[in-house]
């Protein structure tokens, strides 16, 4: 089941997001006196399709991992006498250019409208403040403290802990002074300290983890929450809502003490202490035995957490008017523009290791994941996802519109298109650039799983 709905998270993200891509180059195409012969959503076969009443088919494909408009184009096949005005290679470069600009443009538009509504809608969030801060780190030599509440980094405001991390992720590898403006107990002040070159991990980095920041988070009580049918957990008569107050004698502190407990005693009795309906009683619980991809062994009972509820002092609620929402949205589409040009030149230059390359399947694990989180996750990671779309396609590489359109530029300078050969010889070249990433990004994926 937890398969079929990534599945379909991957599809509904990637139909959505091909869809807005082309519809702005079919758009824009149509406006330019370019006729187009298919719209299609996916590659393939089409799975069912229609015509409208200027002959364009529009088709639905059986492999949704992207999408294409085919126009006509008398490169590509004999073109009627009467029809030739409306081929594609007829239009001036400025046109083929305002075509091949138009998707990424319609990804960062559709980026804008879904911060706007994020903006006007409004959402909670939780506010970015220290819980605990690592010995020697960046964080220490700054000068953060746990308790302090961060309201800007290098003068950017900053919302919530995702917030704090795409700006941080901005300045690993470098080494100049970052400033970090912050609150505690009711005073502000600005925390200024140098980076010295720090640097994220190369699997998995977490931003706020190397900085050396904790979040703070409020006491998770060992509280039942989901028990799990047919788990040892129920087996031992375990219910939702139960407190465990002690393991074997040993008093539990928290959750994740409990937690400890259970993992260090695969197939060994524990007696635990619980506290229900005002009285303690007496459990006996055998956690089942778990073995990791390591070979290390754990044990588990098959319950989960129950609910935690943030304290109302450390929520923040974020909402803009209709006209005051544009310059917001339109600034957290740019902070996203920025991030992703940002992720590439550190890839390039070493400061931030390919392994960090994501493919289809990290695409859908998160499209998951945001999709059950809820309306304002999957917007927000739809909005990112689309600016990403956005730049990668305007990057100069053939194959891409990027490439387009530095092919017509170039060819508006010299007033004569790029040979054959040229031409040819550029495709190849993105042909063999993307299909690399594409399997490298597959394979990162596969190695994450």
């Amino acid at each position: 089941m937890q398969i079929v709905e990534t599945v379909l998270a991957l599809i509904l993200t990637l139909g959505i997001l091909v869809t807005l891509h082309e519809a702005g180059h079919f758009w824009v195409a149509r406006r330019c006196g370019v006729k187009v012969l298919r719209f299609s959503v996916g590659f393939g076969k089409p799975l069912f399709s229609w015509y409208d009443r200027q002959g364009t088919e529009f088709a639905v494909a059986a492999i949704p991992l992207g999408g294409y408009v085919k126009m006509l184009d008398e490169r590509e096949g004999p073109v009627p006498e009467e029809l030739k005005s409306q081929a594609f290679n007829a239009k001036p470069p400025s046109k083929r250019i305002a075509i091949a600009a138009a998707g990424p443009v319609a990804n960062f538009l559709f980026a804008i409208a879904a911060y706007w509504v994020l903006s006007v809608v409004g959402f909670t969030t939780v506010a970015p403040i220290v819980g605990e801060v690592s010995q020697g780190s960046v964080a220490e030599r700054v000068g953060l403290t746990s308790g302090m509440e961060i309201h800007q980094v290098d003068g950017r405001r900053v919302t919530s802990w995702r917030d704090v991390n795409m700006r941080l992720l901005e300045r690993t590898g470098e080494f100049g002074e970052v400033t970090i403006d912050v609150s505690q107990n009711g005073n502000r002040g600005i925390l200024r300290g140098a980076l010295d070159g720090w640097s994220l991990s190369e699997d998995t980095p977490n931003p706020l983890n190397e900085f050396g920041v904790t979040p703070w988070r409020p006491d998770v009580p060992a509280v039942l929450g989901e028990i799990s049918p047919g788990g040892r957990a129920e087996a031992g008569g375990l219910k939702s809502g139960d407190r465990v107050a002690e393991v074997d004698g040993k008093p539990v502190a928290d959750w994740f003490e409990l937690v400890a407990f259970i993992r260090e005693a695969p197939e060994t009795p524990l007696e635990l202490t619980v506290e229900r309906g005002g009285r303690m009683e007496k459990v006996r619980v055998t956690p089942a035995q778990r073995t990791a991809d390591d070979g290390s062994v754990t044990g588990f009972v098959g319950a989960g957490v129950s609910e935690v509820t943030w304290p109302d002092h450390v929520l923040r609620d974020v909402s803009y008017g209709p006209l005051a929402a544009i310059p917001n949205a339109v600034s957290e589409t740019w902070g996203d523009t920025r991030l992703t040009l940002v992720a590439i030149k550190k890839m390039v230059t070493g400061l931030l290791s390919p392994t960090n390359l994501s493919g289809p399947i990290t695409i859908a694990r998160i499209a998951e994941a945001s999709v059950s989180s809820g309306f304002e996750d999957f917007i927000r990671f739809l909005a990112y996802l689309s600016v990403s779309l956005g730049v990668l396609n305007l990057l100069p590489i053939p194959v891409l519109d990027g490439g387009h359109i530095v092919y017509y530029t170039i060819e508006a300078i010299r007033r004569k298109p790029l040979s054959e050969q040229a031409q040819a010889f550029g495709l190849r070249i993105g042909m063999a650039m993307i299909l690399t990433l594409m399997v490298f990004a597959l394979y990162n994926d596969l190695m994450r799983l």
